[in-house]
């Protein structure tokens, strides 16, 4: 019998890549999603064309929704369903902490009152960790690092939450660590770093790679907060769904822990970095605007990826270049779905 996956904010760029992943492994997939964020229902009628899966159109936010949905038996329910920039966090912080405490409160809910031994998987972000003001910076290369932590930012770094995002998301966080602790449920916490690839429609307060690589394709204006040379660790969205399915194969190994999820040392990018990458792949010279630092930008944020491939054996196969040309072959495929949905 078919293992069965929910998938809440299944339609959105991570999710509709981790439901076609699991499809294609011969998983019993349902995606789950409100359908309210642009290019949602774009990436739903794509998923129809490659195979068969349930869809459900529900809210996080309304526990009813999430318990008739989860009425039958599944092995796997992976939350991805969140508000997702910092920036719309502190507009509208009520909506934030609706969507992504309470939000993971009724998931986590609703799987102990329906499907308690389901293994559950929040995707946290990188932000719980703060400013990481502590940490010291010095240029190297061109670009900056730390000046010590040569493996990048690991578990044991103390949370920090900044902004109403940070807040939101770490609470969610640590709320699915405890309900391992107290309710003895399989449940694991991914803090993602910068994941990128295709059906992401990236703009310019979240999903920097994407919007980067879409912006110069469409001839759309491209800005640069600060000085380009501040660097993330980038994971390509196939190798971070390969981590969820390693993840669920060692279930019982990775319940109630937390792990850091990015490219890891080894796949760092800084914004001047990715411009030259698109000049040299598109043939193009790039243009972009330049503006002051954004509040609470960080210089450096590399995740310490050795947990995670300590407790699965995962670890990133897709460079950031190969990673990039694969988003610009699509972004080149869809470029009028793509002006559609940013005019949205």
């Amino acid at each position: 019998m078919a293992k069965k996956m929910l998938i809440t904010g299944g339609a959105g760029f991570i999710g509709c890549n981790a439901a076609l992943y699991f499809i294609n492994k011969g998983w019993d997939v349902t995606v789950f999603d409100n359908l309210s964020r642009a290019g949602t229902e774009n990436n739903l009628e794509w998923l129809k064309t490659k195979g068969k899966f349930q869809f459900v159109k529900g809210d996080i936010r309304k526990s009813e929704e999430l318990e008739a949905a989860l009425s039958t038996h599944f092995d796997f329910v992976l939350h991805l369903a969140a508000q997702v920039a910092v920036t719309t966090s502190v507009t509208n912080p009520r909506e934030d902490f609706e969507l992504n405490a309470l939000g993971t409160f009724n998931v986590l809910e609703a799987v102990k009152k329906t499907n308690k031994d389901a293994f559950v998987l929040f995707a946290s972000t990188n932000k719980v960790y703060g400013k990481l003001e502590q940490l010291e910076v010095a240029e190297k290369n061109g670009r900056w690092d730390y000046k010590d932590f040569a493996s990048g930012v690991d578990e044991e770094m103390n949370l920090d939450f900044h902004s109403p995002y940070g807040c939101s998301k770490g609470a969610a966080d640590q709320y699915v660590i405890d309900y391992s602790r107290i309710y003895n449920m399989k449940t694991c916490v991914f803090r993602q770093s910068c994941i990128y690839g295709t059906r992401q429609f990236g703009i310019e307060d979240q999903g920097w790679v994407a919007w980067f690589t879409i912006a110069s394709l469409l001839g759309e204006k491209l800005s640069i907060y600060g000085d380009g040379k501040q660097v993330r660790d980038v994971l390509y969205v196939e190798d971070l769904v390969r981590a969820y399915e390693a993840a669920f194969d060692n279930r019982d190994k990775v319940s109630g822990h937390a792990f850091n999820i990015g490219g890891g040392r080894n796949n760092v990018l800084s914004l001047l970095e990715l411009v030259d990458l698109l000049d040299k792949k598109l043939n193009i010279k790039l243009a972009p605007i330049w503006a002051d630092w954004r509040p609470g930008d960080q210089k450096v944020f590399i995740c310490d990826i050795s947990k995670i491939k300590k407790y699965t054996g995962w670890e990133p196969r897709t460079s950031a270049s190969k990673g990039v040309e694969h988003l610009i072959d699509w972004v080149k495929d869809n470029e009028q779905m793509l002006r559609s949905v940013l005019k949205k």
